[in-house]
């Protein structure tokens, strides 16, 4: 495997794509050229109509190769399809084309033991050239994939988020909740300069009355008191799949799940807090600090990671590389 696993892309072998045009998807088909010759005026470039997903697949400690949940993915991907008025994929050919890829891929996948996985990144553009706001006529869907390392180093590392007020990620009845190039544009700013000051993530509130946690930039929140699972239910929060798993294996170690809103006020209750997600997994989250209304909400220890934040994670990760049951059979085995 010639590429490294970083957070960056790495070229692999293949592309899987397939075009939609007078009604109907084209057969799935393969090309080594990741550039591709698109009209300038596609309405993807002008006005945003694209949207993606993502997932990964993990090489087992028996071997085996496994992809985690690409059904869930699949209903995902068709729903926010749905929501820009762009041809729904069949959630067949949705699984069917990351199996391809991946397959197609295979040597790029990091071996077993090194906690490092194949990123797999679905994702639909309206191709056909327009001025018009109308909808989109033409599209591709495509399946790229590329090795990915740990997105923030270790599991075991703590970090501190900023809480931002002054700016929202997606309003009550918006696009929020849908998996779309949207809304991870506008915060990238917002997280590159609170990077600078030493925050990992930047947590948002509510946009209506900015009294409630909604979720991170790009991955959902959630926290730990007790014996609880606490995470925010909102409409305009991504349905994170890694999120909807924790709650479950939370569930089946006894705790009590709270699917709810969750004011600000509350973080200074909880004893452990992360952000989850495909990419990050669990990135524990030690310190969120609310500048605008002079509060720093210290979560647990800064030097060692929660117990229940560290059990979750070694029983999702377990599943996923195979060291453990899959009694959900969430994962597709090729």
């Amino acid at each position: 495997m010639e590429a490294k696993c970083t957070m960056d892309y790495s070229k692999t072998n293949t592309i899987v794509y397939a075009d939609y045009a007078d009604g109907a998807w084209s057969e799935l088909k393969n090309t080594k050229d990741d550039h591709m010759s698109l009209n300038l005026m596609n309405a993807s470039l002008h006005y945003g109509i694209e949207a993606f997903e993502g997932l990964k697949a993990y090489r087992g400690k028996d071997g085996k190769v496994r992809i985690f949940r690409p059904w869930d993915n699949a209903k995902r991907f068709r729903r926010s399809c749905a929501y820009l008025a762009m041809a729904e994929v069949p959630e067949q050919m949705f699984v069917d084309a990351c199996e391809k890829a991946v397959t197609e891929n295979i040597d790029f996948l990091p071996p077993y033991g090194t906690m490092a996985s194949m990123y797999i990144r679905p994702f639909i553009i309206c191709t056909n050239p327009q001025i018009g706001l109308v909808v989109g006529r033409e599209f591709m869907f495509a399946v790229a994939t590329t090795p990915m390392g740990s997105y923030t180093g270790s599991m075991m590392k703590q970090t501190k988020a900023l809480v931002i007020r002054k700016y929202d990620r997606a309003a009550p009845l918006g696009s929020g909740s849908y998996k779309i190039g949207a809304n991870y544009a506008s915060p990238m700013r917002l997280g590159m300069l609170a990077g600078k000051e030493g925050y990992a993530s930047i947590l948002y509130l509510d946009a209506k009355t900015k009294r409630y946690i909604e979720e991170f930039s790009s991955s959902n929140f959630f926290a730990i008191r007790g014996d609880s699972y606490i995470t925010p239910d909102s409409p305009s929060v991504l349905p994170s799949i890694t999120n909807r798993s924790l709650r479950q294996i939370a569930a089946d170690m006894g705790m009590k799940v709270e699917m709810r809103t969750v004011p600000v006020e509350e973080l200074a209750t909880f004893d452990e807090a992360a952000a989850c997600g495909t990419a990050l997994v669990i990135t524990p989250v030690c310190e969120i600090d609310d500048r605008d209304m002079g509060n720093k909400y210290g979560i647990g220890s800064p030097d060692k990671v929660g117990e229940k934040s560290v059990a979750l994670y070694h029983a999702l990760t377990g599943i996923q590389f195979g060291e453990r049951e899959d009694p959900y059979g969430w994962c597709m085995i090729l």
